[in-house]
């Protein structure tokens, strides 16, 4: 069984494409470096909502392994006010596979 997370993200207006490129240059190589999977990701017609899964591995304890590595990183703690001010608000759920 894998563990993952389904996150939507509202992005802050005008802000999408600077979003997906933060995202995609700089936040996915920094998430695989941790060993966690981005396994999808998607736009809303409206282009107001980024909306992805991450996985993380087969148990919540590799969750909290790896999400602990991420945001300990250098680069997130240098990073995280930008990253953050893309996003108007966040709604994460864990998920599990069956």
């Amino acid at each position: 069984m894998s563990v993952a997370h389904l996150r939507t993200y509202t992005i802050n207006a005008g802000q999408m494409d600077s979003w997906l490129e933060l995202f995609n240059d700089q936040l996915v190589p920094l998430l695989r470096e941790h060993d966690i999977q981005v396994d999808g990701t998607w736009v809303n017609a409206e282009r107001t909502q980024f909306i992805w899964v991450r996985s993380y591995g087969d148990t919540e304890d590799d969750l909290k392994t790896k999400e602990a590595a991420f945001y300990g990183s250098a680069w997130w703690r240098a990073n995280v006010d930008y990253v953050r001010s893309h996003l108007a608000h966040r709604e994460i759920t864990l998920i599990r596979s069956v």
